[in-house]
């Protein structure tokens, strides 16, 4: 790995489209570049609208090559947990007698054939995550090249996503002129830079509050056990404020942002704004407390659904508790709502870099860290080469880039969970 690298992440998400440039120097993240863009085309996290949402992503591509000065071509793309599945699944393959020890190539047999399972036309494997090696019989392996052994085993988790959803993310991308590095479930993305490993190995619940949905994963054993999307999120927050405030929604998530509180017992009455209303031509003014009675009440709704699921999927309190990330999870007060809700320890996890220390940007950042220790552990390169915005030499790059054969949508999907192996190998 070079000495300084540099990674571009892109998150689509369902109110903004954000692009992160990020220099990585001697295992130390450096954020030089950020584009952060209204979202168009995007419903609870699904693309509706193709050519809105290719708009949408060119807008900040070009926001974040504006800020450091040079163009982007390559970008990692995070995936939804919207109709996510995991499956357990276990691959079993004889070692090549030919050499004395397991190679990389005994490894990605047996997890070639790990994936070899029945599955529905609509659904497609984003990725696998191995669990442990098994070499004639000996367990809890975690990298079993370089050993000697006749009998490779393999079991892991089968990350399965709707078709619809995969292909129209990465035909969005491509249609924005940009080349995938690498598909990145986005709860693991969001662990990367919010769950420790103690964290991991304990038992911790990750809600991440975006905008149109939230999305509720456990991870525990180091690895991510199971995921769910709630369709609700900061959206409905603002959308209650603009019914009970009788004003636009441009207002509403403005009042939002400047004077939202989550938790109604700490709001103050002193604080006191005032804000356009539908039908009156004088502004009407409003206390915080006002606000936080709605605001708490959406919000409430949104842990009590999350504590719902868990429930039913056999999950109570974990040791490691609740960490909260994403967009609405920074209105002043949604920790304490949380605590008092989810009934467990709570903390609030947000990238802690110059320009992005907002638990919305927990994903984008969280592309680029994942790539970076999937890279390292794998020995590849999955750093972008970026050339100064105007230079000719760019242009005639992009355009080699573009008449090369572009290989199918399911030739591209299996080439990304292979490089996704490679984190598991340390």
């Amino acid at each position: 790995m070079g000495e300084n690298e540099i990674y571009v992440s892109l998150d689509i998400g369902s109110s903004k489209i954000k692009v992160i440039i990020a220099e990585m120097a001697n295992n130390r993240l450096n954020i030089i570049g950020v584009g952060d863009v209204p979202a168009q085309g995007i419903k609870k996290g699904i693309i509706i609208d193709i050519d809105k949402a290719v708009e949408s992503i060119k807008k900040a591509i070009s926001q974040a090559e504006r800020m450091v000065g040079v163009e982007i071509s390559q970008v990692i793309v995070g995936v939804v947990a919207n109709q996510v599945s995991l499956l357990e699944t276990r691959g079993i393959v004889a070692v090549n007698s030919d050499k004395p020890e397991i190679t990389a190539e005994d490894v990605w047999n047996v997890m070639d054939a790990a994936q070899v399972v029945p599955l529905s036309a609509e659904r497609e494997i984003i990725s696998l995550i191995p669990n442990q090696f098994v070499v004639d019989g000996f367990d809890g392996i975690t990298d079993p090249r370089g050993m000697s052994g006749i009998r490779l085993e393999m079991e892991g988790t089968l990350v399965t996503g709707s078709k619809t959803i995969l292909h129209n993310t990465l035909r969005c991308v491509e249609r924005a002129g940009l080349e995938i590095t690498e598909i990145v479930l986005q709860p693991l993305a969001e662990a990367a830079i919010s769950l420790t490993d103690d964290d991991k190995e304990f038992g911790t619940t990750l809600i991440n509050i975006g905008a149109g949905t939230t999305t509720v994963s456990v991870f525990e054993q180091g690895k991510l056990i199971y995921t769910f999307t709630l369709p609700v999120g900061g959206d409905n927050v603002t959308k209650d404020l603009s019914l009970g405030l009788n004003t636009s929604t441009a207002n509403a998530e403005k009042v939002k942002l400047e004077h939202g509180y989550a938790f109604y017992d700490e709001a103050s009455a002193d604080e006191i704004f005032a804000i356009d209303v539908i039908g009156s031509d004088q502004p009407q003014h409003f206390t915080q407390v006002e606000i936080a009675d709605m605001i708490e009440a959406r919000m409430e709704e949104i842990f009590l659904l999350a504590l719902d699921g868990l429930k039913q999927a056999g999950f109570n309190q974990l040791p490691g508790g609740f960490i909260l990330t994403g967009g609405a999870s920074g209105i002043p007060g949604a920790l304490e709502l949380a605590a008092k809700t989810l009934g467990g320890h709570v903390r609030l996890a947000m990238p802690d870099y110059i320009g992005v220390r907002d638990p919305a940007y927990a994903t984008s950042v969280g592309l680029i860290q994942y790539a970076y220790n999937l890279a390292e552990f794998d020995e590849r390169d999955l750093s972008n080469d970026l050339e100064p915005q105007g230079d000719e030499s760019v242009s005639q790059t992009r355009t080699v880039k573009q008449s090369k054969p572009k290989k199918s949508e399911n030739e591209k999907v299996t080439t990304k969970m292979k490089n996704f192996f490679g984190a598991f190998f340390e």
